[in-house]
């Protein structure tokens, strides 16, 4: 195990030694006053305002207390008051580091890399995690999508690698490159799975492109229920690689299909009111009373149907309405969730698991556009890599009922050894091109 182990080793870090990080705002959606950091690999350094209050001791079995006070954070370690800071950084001393995020009143969570811990003036925490941007990419992999075959993680890795890259400065603003919320893209955990890990791996240095080779936008959706919408009916602009194609691959899946009833008061008054539809003209009550998308329309009567899912908070704006006479209500019955715009996941879930090949289905959603392989990537590194992350894999499938701790999931296993310098081994092409017969002793 020692010997897999150092030669994951390195061949992480080729593949990550020039990789670049990126400033990710945790938990952007919830107000946080308070929240501790404990560590369950590797260790840390802990600065205030850049002095060093702690060097290498913040460590497994250690905790880290912030809390917000008059516009700067406290901090307590072990019981000890450090005093009040501006700004604190908790700074890896390893690749191999990470670290629980418990939030008060909220559901802990569990990151790698480094943090940066700010107040702000409503007495709350901004908390930025400081990460490679592949470890991003594969948390955000976990967080987006289900299922179990490493294609469709892959495919979702290459269009949040996209996204990314495309949006990289949507917050610099504020001091951090992305949140984590679906303003961007979910990132709600660190990877732990290793079949996750291996989609991201194998989809490494691919990007989407236009016919001019510039990153296009990928918006993607749980499912859209039948057939995806045109960019400019959801949005403004009217982009060529997101129009609207039929998607029968997302029929019969979670998110197929959904049902509202609202009384048909509330919803001819909604259009009366809002909208300055006259409901008493029986080809406008006609249309709202018996609306049909046998395919999809961007409005009803003038009305953005983005507008309509909004207000009624539904799944999607692919419905059609019929009436219930004898509760004189009216039954919305959808399709899809989501806005509908590119690549329906359920979809992909459904093409994955019928054969189709990770780059047709990419075209399938976003038509016209390239995959772009970036030549910088190692890619004897990253073949060698994804083998060893199989082997795991297999593994684990043999090891099924055996109780494992947070140690042994792929991270931990990867990352055993802690001295970096030591295992920073410099490629050379003339060995033998097969690093499972390279000989360690540690």
């Amino acid at each position: 195990m020692k010997r897999l182990t150092a030669i994951l080793l390195l061949l992480l870090i080729a593949t990550t030694a020039n990789a670049e990080r990126v400033r990710v705002r945790l938990f952007s959606n919830v107000k946080i006053d308070a929240i501790t950091l404990s560590f369950d690999l590797g260790s840390y350094n802990l600065y205030g305002d850049g002095t060093t209050l702690i060097e290498s001791e913040v460590t497994e079995g250690r905790s880290v207390e912030l809390k917000a006070e008059r516009e700067n954070v406290r901090v307590v370690v072990g019981g000890d008051d450090y005093g009040m800071f501006g700004s604190v950084r908790l700074e890896a001393t390893d690749t191999a580091c990470i670290v629980c995020a418990n939030p008060r009143n909220q559901k802990n969570r569990t990151y790698e890399g480094n943090f940066e811990i700010t107040a702000a003036k409503n007495g709350t925490l901004l908390i930025v995690n400081d990460v490679e941007f592949e470890t991003y990419l594969a948390g955000v992999v976990q967080s987006e999508i289900y299922g179990s075959q490493t294609d469709i993680f892959r495919i979702q890795a290459i269009i949040s690698r996209t996204w990314a890259m495309r949006n990289m400065q949507k917050h610099s603003a504020e001091g951090y490159n992305l949140c984590d919320g679906v303003h961007c893209q979910a990132y709600n955990n660190r990877c732990v799975r290793p079949d996750i890990m291996l989609g991201t791996i194998q989809s490494s240095g691919e990007t989407l492109v236009d016919t001019e080779g510039n990153l296009i936008e990928t918006p993607f959706h749980s499912n859209s229920g039948g057939q995806t919408a045109n960019s400019e009916d959801v949005w403004k602009a009217a982009l060529p690689y997101l129009r609207s194609v039929d998607d029968t691959f997302s029929f019969r899946m979670r998110q197929s299909d959904w049902t509202k009833t609202i009384s048909q008061e509330r919803w001819l008054g909604y259009f009366a009111k809002n909208h300055k539809i006259n409901i008493n003209d029986s080809a406008n009550r006609a249309e709202l009373l018996h609306f049909e998308q046998p395919q999809r329309k961007a409005k009803i009567l003038g009305v953005p149907l983005t507008k309509v899912r909004a207000d009624w908070q539904l799944k999607s704006t692919f419905f059609s309405v019929e009436v219930d006479e004898s509760s004189k209500s009216v039954i919305l019955n959808g399709h899809g969730y989501g806005h509908g715009v590119g690549l329906s996941q359920e979809g992909t879930i459904r093409m994955v698991g019928l054969g189709f090949d990770y780059d047709s289905i990419l075209r399938h959603y976003y038509t016209g556009a390239q995959i772009h392989r970036d030549e910088n990537v190692e890619h004897n590194y990253v073949e060698n890599y994804v083998h060893q992350i199989a082997q795991i894999i297999e593994e684990d499938k043999q090891k099924q009922t055996q109780v494992k701790s947070k140690k042994d999931d792929w991270l931990g296993r990867l990352f055993r050894l802690r001295d970096r310098e030591e295992r920073e081994e410099v490629y050379d092409e003339s060995r033998e091109d097969n690093e499972r017969t390279w000989e360690y002793d540690w």
